[in-house]
């Protein structure tokens, strides 16, 4: 039988997705040192949350990174040939939604 999640690991859960959510915001003006840092809280919470609400942020935080990552490394050498240019503008456009979303929900306790 598995034991339920203490609250004290919730309320962990809930503030490292918070601090990792805005360390994502403010990676955008320190070159992603910081989204770095927040892909790092996540995947180290992501065990200790399991089955819980904190589960689905941190899972959005990595594949957010990840998504980004891979799109962004084909879409800067793009922006060369024009194309890349609104690649790059609607992945940061998606990248702050899904991040300022994740915040809204982390801070009003809801599942990503």
């Amino acid at each position: 039988m598995s034991e339920a999640p203490r609250v004290a690991d919730q309320d962990n859960g809930r503030i490292m997705a918070i601090v990792s959510y805005v360390l994502f915001l403010v990676g955008w003006p320190t070159l992603h040192l910081a989204t770095v840092a927040a892909v790092i809280i996540a995947y180290v919470q992501r065990g200790d949350v399991r089955g819980t609400v904190w589960e689905s942020h941190f899972e959005a935080i990595i594949s957010t990174f990840w998504i980004s990552l891979v799109i962004g490394a084909v879409a800067v050498p793009l922006c060369f040939v024009i194309v890349g240019i609104p690649l790059m503008i609607g992945l940061i456009v998606w990248f702050l939604y899904r991040t300022i979303r994740g915040l809204v929900h982390a801070i009003d306790t809801r599942p990503y």
